[in-house]
């Protein structure tokens, strides 16, 4: 059974892969672009990509259990930006300049820390630039157990 550290660490890991995909794809120094710049200016899809990356995040915080405030923000971050998208071609643009997913992912990562302590990251195979525990290398005798899970240890 999962524990509630756990599932806000994978909270945290699942927040850090939608802000990479959202808003870090392509890095130049401290700015970055991802889905959602570039889909803000498609009309529909920008919107219809930022409520779903949202609703996404908030689930995540809603399933880690995050502070009523952290959550609040985290709306507050996504409602802004939806907004800008319905705003044609200067919305579109501080559409693509505002990281909303960024900001909202590192709400959320904050408040899971505060509570469970720093993530540890997996090493090994990585999806969208974090490493995955999901992804585990096969070796000749099998797939090896997750870092911290309870397979292969005997109950106490």
């Amino acid at each position: 059974m999962e524990t509630d550290r756990d599932r806000a660490h994978r909270a945290w890991r699942n927040a850090e892969r939608i802000k990479k995909l959202s808003d870090n794809l392509i890095k130049i120094g401290p700015w970055g672009i991802g889905l959602d710049g570039v889909l803000a200016w498609v009309p529909a899809a920008g919107s219809i990509y930022s409520l779903g990356s949202g609703g996404l995040l908030l689930y995540e915080g809603l399933k880690a259990k995050a502070s009523p405030w952290t959550l609040t923000r985290m709306a507050a971050y996504m409602l802004t930006n939806s907004a800008m998208s319905e705003v044609p071609i200067v919305g579109w643009a501080m559409d693509t300049l505002f990281r909303a997913q960024l900001m909202a992912a590192n709400a959320l990562q904050k408040d899971i820390e505060a509570r469970h302590g720093p993530v540890t990251m997996p090493a090994g195979p990585t999806r969208w630039g974090v490493a995955d525990p999901a992804w585990r290398d096969a070796t000749p005798s099998g797939p090896q157990p997750l870092p911290g899970s309870s397979a292969g240890r005997s109950a106490p």
